[in-house]
C-alpha cells in the first residue's frame, strides 16, 4: 500500500475538478436563460376586453406594442368605461406575459423553485 493510504479508504480526488464542473454547469444554465429571456422578449401576446372592443399587444417586456378600439366603444359621454376597458385588457396582456414566462423558465429550471424566476 502507497504512503498515506489505509486500508479501505480511497484517494480524494482533486475539489478543482468539482468546482470547475460545477462553474461550468452555472455558466450554460445562465447562457439558457440569456436565450430564453431574448426568446421571451421577442414574443407577443394579445389581450381583449368588453368582448373584444378593446385589443391590446404587449411584447415580452411588458410593453404595449398596439391598441385597437373599436369604434363603438368611443362614446364622449362615457369615457370612464373606456378607460376600464384598456385598464382590464391591458392588466390582463401582463398577466399572460407573465404565465408565458412562468412557463418557460419552469422548463428551464424542472420546477426547483429559484426565487425570482
Amino acid at each position: 500500500m502507497g504512503r498515506g493510504m489505509r486500508a479501505g479508504r480511497r484517494p480524494k480526488a482533486p475539489a478543482q475538478s468539482g468546482r470547475k464542473a460545477q462553474m461550468q454547469q452555472v455558466q450554460a444554465l445562465q447562457k439558457q436563460m440569456e436565450e430564453m429571456q431574448q426568446d421571451l422578449e421577442a414574443k407577443e401576446v394579445t389581450a381583449t376586453a368588453g368582448g373584444g372592443v378593446v385589443s391590446v399587444t404587449m411584447n415580452g417586456k411588458k410593453e404595449l406594442t398596439a391598441l385597437t378600439l373599436d369604434p363603438d366603444v368611443v362614446d364622449p359621454d362615457d369615457v370612464e368605461t373606456l378607460q376600464d376597458l384598456i385598464i382590464t385588457a391591458v392588466n390582463e396582456g401582463m398577466r399572460q406575459v407573465d404565465e408565458l414566462s412562468q412557463n418557460e423558465y419552469g422548463k428551464l429550471t424542472g420546477g426547483l423553485g429559484i426565487p425570482g424566476l
